[in-house]
């Protein structure tokens, strides 16, 4: 594969993961009454996706240099811990505060989702520095992960008069980062390769972070602990699986 085609391979995978947000939108073509327990059946098939993401993207970086894995999730882990107590003093809401929210609140919450999917976007990038394989089991976990994003845009933004398929846009908008901050990701990563260890811990200690500060959380408010945490098994034996078959 040449230097060009992996660029564009990259780019075109970090779009997918942002089109599949505005996939989350189409349920309301069919109903505008959506039963809200979906967000955290979705939430907790996200958790499930995003920790097998990040055994494999520490898996990956493992073999290349475990400490500087080990760096890397520290690193991750200091920026996004960062990244959440700036939004916190400055009051911003969390996607759980979608419904009942007035449209000053709910355009902030787009604006967070937006900031939150930076960290996608890396993913996708450092996973094929890491490979084709690992690039595209990332981009399908985090493509997938995305649906009940776009799902929650949408459950506030139609009900408040937003045709379905201006909130599908408002949701892709939400993760037009991935695909811009995939390129950086994967060049920095390709070009200094001693640093790919450190880029695919820094995603897996962001990615380990979101599952249990954000996405477990929500999966909780409408589903039993034990529902959760068969969702979260299954759907990372999922991965697991569809990662077996594309090595073989």
């Amino acid at each position: 594969m040449s230097f060009e085609v992996g660029l564009l391979t990259v780019f075109i995978a970090a779009l997918i993961t942002a089109l599949t947000t505005g996939l989350g939108a189409l349920p309301l073509l069919f109903s505008r009454r959506f039963d809200g327990r979906w967000l955290s059946v979705g939430a907790a098939v996200a958790s499930g996706l995003m920790l097998a993401a990040s055994h494999s993207l520490v898996d990956e970086g493992s073999s290349a240099g475990g400490w500087l894995v080990l760096l890397g999730m520290a690193s991750g882990l200091l920026l996004v811990v960062l990244a959440d107590r700036w939004l916190d003093r400055h009051d911003t809401p969390n996607v759980g505060d979608l419904q009942g929210a007035d449209a000053r609140k709910a355009l902030m919450i787009v604006g967070v989702m937006t900031a939150h999917s930076f960290a996608e976007g890396v993913g996708v990038g450092v996973s094929y520095g890491g490979g084709q394989e690992l690039g595209v089991f990332i981009t399908v976990a985090i493509a997938v992960h995305n649906v009940p994003e776009g799902l929650a845009i949408a459950l506030v933004l139609v009900p408040r008069g937003v045709p379905v398929w201006k909130a599908s846009l408002w949701a892709i908008f939400s993760s037009l980062p991935q695909p811009l901050m995939a390129i950086p990701a994967y060049l920095f990563v390709t070009t200094f390769e001693a640093f790919l260890p450190v880029g695919l811990g820094l995603a897996a200690g962001a990615m380990i972070w979101m599952v249990f500060a954000e996405l477990l959380p929500d999966a909780s408010r409408r589903l039993s602990a034990a529902s959760v945490g068969t969702l979260v098994v299954l759907s990372f034996m999922s991965m697991f699986a569809f990662q077996l078959a594309i090595h073989h």
